[in-house]
């Protein structure tokens, strides 16, 4: 194929929209128009557009089955190209997406699904930290602690959810495992090497690390906690935040 002034908007759209006719300007080296060509060239795009998806969301495929999230990847490929050569972030649209898609309304917990699934790649690529030691908290007097503020590693995500998301996750990736409660599970994310790890959290745990991501010290972030259920053991949870790497600082307050 070659091409003379292309639009490059035009171009775009043609690869993703097999409606569209071959761009003007595109011809073959005869200078006739050359559909064929651009149509094998249009349908290889819009495989390794929908390969990488599935490379990226896999608890996605398994849910609606190959040949829906293929159904589905394409819609989404048309609906949201590319905007970097970098596709290890491909997909970051598909929560919304899902959310808005009224032919799978009656799965309620896809978007969150999708959103865990993104939250796990971003963990992968995120920078390294230095975890803080326990003896770095050990050597804080009770009120210092409730007065600090702590700083979670790069690689930490969370994600809140109203369904039973870890389960759904675990089911679908984990052979054995058993099926989905019926609960609330918010998903908290570390990377203590090299995989990111899915943790299961409750809503009060969930309340506390959010706040904790969001500056509040580890007093309010208890209060947080608290309000949500009167019998909060932090105990448990920050066993878990200092064995996995997912603290990389302690800040006490200046007063």
């Amino acid at each position: 194929m070659t091409s003379m002034a292309i639009d490059q908007s035009q171009l775009r759209a043609a690869l993703l929209d097999p409606t569209q006719a071959v761009p003007t300007g595109l011809t073959d080296g005869a200078g006739k128009p050359t559909q064929k060509r651009f149509d094998v060239y249009r349908n290889n795009v819009t495989v390794a557009l929908r390969d990488a998806l599935r490379t990226g969301f896999p608890v996605l495929c398994k849910l609606l089955g190959d040949q829906r999230f293929d159904q589905l990847a394409t819609l989404f490929a048309r609906a949201h190209p590319p905007k970097t050569p970098l596709m290890m972030h491909y997909g970051d649209e598909m929560p919304k997406f899902l959310a808005e898609f009224s032919p799978l309304a009656h799965i309620g917990y896809l978007a969150d699904v999708a959103r865990l699934e993104l939250a796990m790649r971003r963990a992968y690529h995120a920078a390294d930290a230095h975890p803080i030691a326990p003896e770095e908290l050990r050597s804080l007097a009770p009120e210092q602690l409730l007065t600090a503020t702590l700083t979670l590693a790069p690689a930490v995500q969370i994600i809140a959810s109203d369904w039973p998301l870890f389960d759904i996750w675990q089911f679908n990736m984990i052979m054995g495992a058993a099926k989905p409660r019926a609960i609330k599970q918010s998903v908290l994310i570390t990377r203590l090497e090299f995989d990111p790890q899915p943790h299961p959290l409750d809503v009060a745990q969930a309340a506390w690390i959010m706040a904790v991501h969001d500056g509040a010290t580890v007093e309010n972030a208890q209060e947080a906690a608290l309000s949500i259920n009167p019998e909060f053991d932090l105990g448990p949870l920050l066993g878990l935040l200092l064995q996995q790497g997912a603290l990389a600082k302690i800040t006490p307050s200046k007063d």
